[in-house]
């Protein structure tokens, strides 16, 4: 009997082994075929005890693009943890007088909370947000201001994106940054619509207003099947913007959405607004402060010093699991990015790109992680200073299995059919995985799932430098990982 069961381990053993490289014949077989030929690609897949099971090119380093925002997140809820909420401060200057009116100007204080004013149903209305401020001030004894509302968001030191990230990525909703304070994840939502052809393109600012902004619409209507090439120029250096580009004549009219450099300003200006509908006097109108530390209005003429306002509440914002989930089922880069500003501001007090950087290296190096063959530029991966190896994804993946937070990590991911992944048609019940694509790069990195739908081994697959359509790179990897699960 205990020969049989002998006999039967080393067929059982043998016939993994033999499953094992046949899948990883049939993953080299793709090196030669198209998409993936001539393109720049990796994989790697482990077990839970850290074992390689197959692998190509696996510690060769390339742009994870959005895969980057599994290490923000992940790194994020196990420095903080899932129940962490940014706080958004309430404070004043100036004295409150025996009639409730206030001499001086009232502050809303960033404190890093990207939801402030956004769509997703985890935020708080903008209107409901608001009362909860004014019910602040009506606690403390304000009932009417005689000075302006100041728009805080110098908590987060720096520029507001990474430096490396493409001119014509800055003024897309996606390649929006921010400092502290922000409203409506600091875009801004025009409707296009095409005209005669090379005509200039109707172009109609919906929300939020931006009084200050001069905006200039040099876009066209192009030919049929030149499709939309409209993108918004613009900085925080100055309040002006230009609409450049193309839209073609067959294209439907639709909402596009920008970047607003300006959310500091916006949520001050949505606040003021908010108080005088609702009746409140306030004869100062609304303020941000400037990089070198003055208050400044709509007319963008520094005036005195910002001051030190005394606080007297806050309000929080959702919990960090959930906005890690938008995060990565979204791939939601002004969300990652404010992560790591946050981690960087939490432990040292400076939030700018290589102080954030220095915080989340300390957190991976804490999970066991080595970091002498990756660099990492920003949280959302946007930048292609992001170089990450298959490897070392896998190696990560597995190491916040040991973590506190590695439940609300792993409830982060999605499943096909979700999110960034609706149109990939896999078994959801099988795999968990993150998007991430750029200009000729595909990516996803996750978690392969038992029966029970608990991890069984972790992946990375990376694809940089195609020339095919996404589609088929697309196409291929899901073949190739539907190998994996089978």
């Amino acid at each position: 009997m205990k020969h049989f069961v002998t006999l039967l381990f080393g067929l059982a053993f043998s016939l993994g082994v033999f499953a094992q490289t046949s899948v990883q014949k049939a993953v080299e077989a793709w090196d030669s075929k198209e998409p993936l030929h001539g393109s720049v690609w990796g994989l790697c897949v482990k077990d839970l005890q850290g074992n390689i099971l197959v692998q190509h090119d696996a510690a060769r380093r390339m742009a994870p693009a959005s895969n980057r925002k599994l290490v923000t997140t992940g790194v994020a809820l196990h420095a903080f943890g899932p129940e962490y909420r940014f706080r958004t401060g309430i404070g004043y200057t100036g004295e409150i007088r025996e009639d409730g009116t206030l001499e001086g100007d009232v502050y809303i204080i960033g404190g890093g909370d990207p939801t402030i004013g956004a769509k997703d149903s985890i935020a708080y209305k903008p209107e409901a947000l608001f009362w909860k401020w004014k019910t602040l001030l009506k606690e403390a004894g304000i009932q009417r201001i005689h000075g302006r509302i100041v728009g805080d968001g110098t908590a987060f030191e720096g520029h507001l994106e990474h430096a490396s990230w493409a001119y014509d990525d800055l003024g897309t909703y996606y390649g929006t940054g921010g400092n502290a304070l922000c409203f409506y994840e600091n875009t801004i939502d025009f409707d296009v619509a095409a005209t005669a052809e090379g005509q200039p393109v109707e172009f109609r600012q919906t929300y939020p207003e931006t009084p200050w902004l001069q905006l200039n619409n040099y876009g066209f209507t192009g030919p049929a099947g030149t499709g939309n090439s409209l993108y918004l120029f613009t900085t925080d250096l100055a309040p002006y913007a230009e609409l450049r580009g193309s839209f073609a004549t067959d294209r439907r009219p639709k909402t596009e959405s920008f970047s607003n450099k300006y959310g500091a300003l916006t949520c001050a200006y949505y606040f003021w607004r908010n108080l005088k509908d609702t009746g409140w006097e306030v004869t100062g109108g609304y303020a941000d402060i400037d990089r070198h530390g003055y208050l400044r209005g709509s007319d963008f003429v520094p005036a005195e010093k910002a001051g030190a306002p005394r606080e007297i509440g806050f309000t929080e914002s959702p919990a960090l699991a959930d906005i890690a989930r938008i995060t990565n089922w979204r791939s939601d880069n002004f969300y990652a990015e404010a992560f790591l500003r946050a981690m960087g501001e939490a432990a040292s007090g400076v939030a700018v790109y290589d102080s954030c950087l220095v915080a989340e290296s300390v957190v991976l190096k804490d999970l066991g992680l080595t970091l002498d063959q990756i660099s990492l530029a920003d949280g959302s991966g946007l930048s292609r200073m992001n170089y990450i190896s298959p490897e070392w994804m896998t190696d990560y993946l597995l190491a916040m299995r040991e973590s506190p937070a590695f439940e609300a990590f792993l409830s982060t991911i999605p499943h096909p059919g979700q999110g960034t992944l609706r149109t990939v048609k896999m078994d959801p019940s099988r795999i968990c995985m993150k998007s991430g694509s750029m200009n000729g790069t595909l990516c996803y990195s996750g978690y392969i799932l038992d029966a029970s739908g608990r991890p069984q081994k972790a992946f990375s697959f990376l694809t940089n430098n195609s020339v095919a359509k996404a589609s088929q790179v697309r196409s291929a990897m899901v073949q190739i990982l539907s190998l994996l699960i089978e």
